[in-house]
């Protein structure tokens, strides 16, 4: 039977966040046990994985033994569309949602009524550890529906009492105009998105600086360190990276305090890996690798090492803040994200790095792959201010090069760098596209 309704000891949502090592671990291992017997039971896939193994769900007597466990991928998510990883019967179902997959079949995420307490806890925790209270009005601006992002900042919020105005995306002047109006202190939405109204408030002429906006809450999209602190500088906000996956629960899986580096795991949750992506051997701390998380707390449709294709490194360091709870690095890529040019690999978020380092690069760029005799290239469409743009030749020219140098340092590869004026790069409401491949095939 499923745990009791989650509680929270005397009224101190981020308790769990301090939870002595020993018992956590104690409870980790409890929690992973049943897991794993639940799904032996009554998950038909993971049961023939495990015989196949020859293991059964008694041979995990230590916490290390989840690494002889099979993984769960994207893959066998599609394969089981729509409910055959469901570890319970259809009537203890009461929330589904989906990914936001563009191609075939969407993945599908089954929630029962603990599922769903466990999620608002994750959530509430997470906006706890940014300095959310009761006392705060939380704009939520991603997306309502079956993507899992808007109603779970939404229940997370409403769980601490703090004031949610759920604006979902798009219909960015009214987004502004509530902001304003409303006394909005917090926001949750895509980077992307959020560097978008930071554009369409200077238009409007609206200084964030002057409102009451101190906390954003970004997550959906990787981003990198140097985007944080523009936004932190132009908007003068504090600004977090929330991490999550539908695959998982959805956002509030770990989320950084403003401490220190690294977003603090809801371990007690979701419990986490860090393996080689290519050969699957388990990392130590500190290693860089790709993330695997198992759902230890989830009961409609748990996950047993779903690999997130998300690199990462797992820090052990006691963070200034005093949580005992293990943090990750911030995701700097994805292994389906890498582009492999001329043999070298080229992640997105580098780029942005390389460009966002150079003074007068705005956020918003593409990067356009295309096939120049028989090798592929890459461009970079850059915007940068308007004055920078209509300034003298000779001084595009050398802010050209030193963009250009910038990028090659960083990847050791030599790319084209187009300067574009403002407002010439296509916005996003939601998850930004970067990548553009004109390659020939």
């Amino acid at each position: 039977m499923p745990e009791s309704k989650i509680t929270v000891a005397n009224g101190d949502i981020s308790a769990k966040d301090y939870l002595e090592v020993g018992y956590l671990r104690d409870l980790q291992l409890k929690r992973l046990q049943n897991t794993v017997k639940r799904c032996y039971d009554n998950v038909k896939i993971f049961r023939q994985r495990m015989d196949e193994q020859k293991l059964k769900p008694h041979d995990l007597k230590k916490l290390e033994d989840i690494s002889k466990l099979p993984f769960t991928t994207k893959f066998d998510l599609r394969d089981a569309y729509p409910f055959n990883l469901c570890a319970v019967p259809m009537d203890q179902i009461v929330r589904l949602h989906a990914s936001s997959g563009t191609t075939g079949k969407p993945i599908v995420v089954a929630y029962t009524q603990h599922d769903l307490d466990v999620w608002t806890e994750s959530m509430a925790r997470s906006m706890t550890a940014c300095g959310v209270t009761k006392k705060d009005v939380v704009q939520v601006s991603y997306g309502y529906g079956l993507f899992t992002g808007g109603l779970g900042a939404h229940y997370g919020g409403e769980f601490l009492g703090a004031t949610i105005v759920p604006t979902s995306v798009g219909n960015t002047q009214r987004q502004l105009m509530v902001m304003q109006d409303f006394g909005v202190t917090v926001i949750c939405c895509t980077p992307s998105y959020f560097t978008y109204l930071m554009e369409k408030a200077i238009e409007s002429d609206l200084d964030f600086k002057k409102m009451s906006l101190r906390v954003g809450i970004f997550g959906a999209e990787p981003w990198s360190a140097e985007m944080r602190r523009h936004i932190e500088t132009e908007a003068g906000i504090s600004a977090h990276d929330i991490y999550g996956l539908s695959e998982i629960s959805g956002p509030g899986v770990s989320i950084n305090c403003g401490h220190g580096d690294g977003l603090h795991i809801f371990e007690d949750n979701f419990y986490p890996e860090i393996i080689d992506p290519d050969t699957g051997e388990t990392l130590p701390d500190g290693q860089l690798g790709e993330l695997v998380f198992t759902t230890i707390n989830k009961y409609g449709m748990p996950m047993i090492r779903y690999r997130t294709r998300d690199l990462s490194r797992l820090m052990t360091e006691r963070c200034s803040c005093g949580r005992t709870i293990r943090r990750m690095e911030r995701i700097s890529s994805r292994t389906d994200d890498m582009l492999i040019i001329r043999g070298v690999n080229v992640f997105p978020s580098q780029i942005e790095s390389a460009l966002l380092s150079v003074e007068g690069v705005q956020p918003h760029y593409n990067i356009i792959l295309f096939t120049e005799h028989g090798l592929d290239q890459i461009e970079v469409a850059v915007e940068i201010t308007r004055e920078l743009f209509n300034d003298q030749v000779r001084k595009m020219e050398k802010l050209q090069q030193t963009i250009t140098n910038s990028i090659e340092h960083i990847i050791g590869l030599r790319v084209r760098v187009k300067l574009v004026a403002p407002q010439t790069i296509q916005r996003s409401e939601g998850k930004a596209r970067r990548v553009i491949d004109r390659r020939e095939r």
